[in-house]
């Protein structure tokens, strides 16, 4: 009986070393896109999305407030931690929709709001996410003949923001639709963008 049972055990043990991984469910992008409401907003609407969480990267600073963060000096970005299934939506793909909501000329900020916190970067989480973000860059840069202010960055730590700025698009929509309209973001990406 335990001949059997240590045979059993070793053809089970064989047999799952040898089946193929499955795929990942869940991976993660972070990207820098301006303010972080509406790039939470804008990245929630991508097919293949499960969650967008805004907040702090790219700086020194460790655990960063709002008011530090807007006030300038902490080298942190505004950006957002997106959550996705790589089963239903490529990370190429989460590209373009970044690339579609940035102006990627403005080495100032994005639209209305200016400064460090508000420039717009790809934080790559590994040299497969670097590559194919350069590759887009580049091919940024060779339709419109121009080069692209936006930085491609090594991911470093993400610090969630306050829970009032998290989801304040559908917590806030009336703020939030006359922030985006007043800051000029739908006019200046349609005029870089068309459409």
């Amino acid at each position: 009986m335990r001949l059997i049972l240590a045979i059993a055990a070793a053809v089970f043990l064989s047999a799952s070393a040898q089946a193929p991984e499955a795929p990942p469910t869940r991976a993660e992008a972070y990207f820098a896109m301006g303010c972080f409401w509406c790039a939470e907003h804008d990245m929630e609407a991508v097919p293949g999305v499960i969650e967008v969480v805004s907040g702090y990267t790219g700086g020194t600073t460790r655990g960063p407030s709002y008011e530090q963060v807007s006030a300038g000096g902490t080298g942190h970005y505004e950006a957002v931690r997106i959550i996705y299934d790589p089963a239903r939506i490529r990370y190429s793909q989460l590209l373009d929709a970044f690339w579609k909501n940035v102006d990627p000329f403005d080495p100032a900020g994005q639209f209305c709001d200016k400064g460090e916190s508000y420039r717009s970067a790809i934080f790559a989480v590994n040299p497969a996410q670097r590559k194919l973000a350069e590759a887009s860059k580049a091919e940024v840069e060779r339709r419109f003949g121009k080069p692209v202010a936006t930085r491609i960055i090594a991911k470093r730590a993400f610090y969630p923001a306050e829970s009032y700025h998290q989801d304040f698009a559908a917590k806030n929509p009336v703020r939030y639709n006359f922030y985006r309209r007043s800051c000029g973001r739908d006019a200046r990406l349609k005029k870089v963008w068309g459409g």
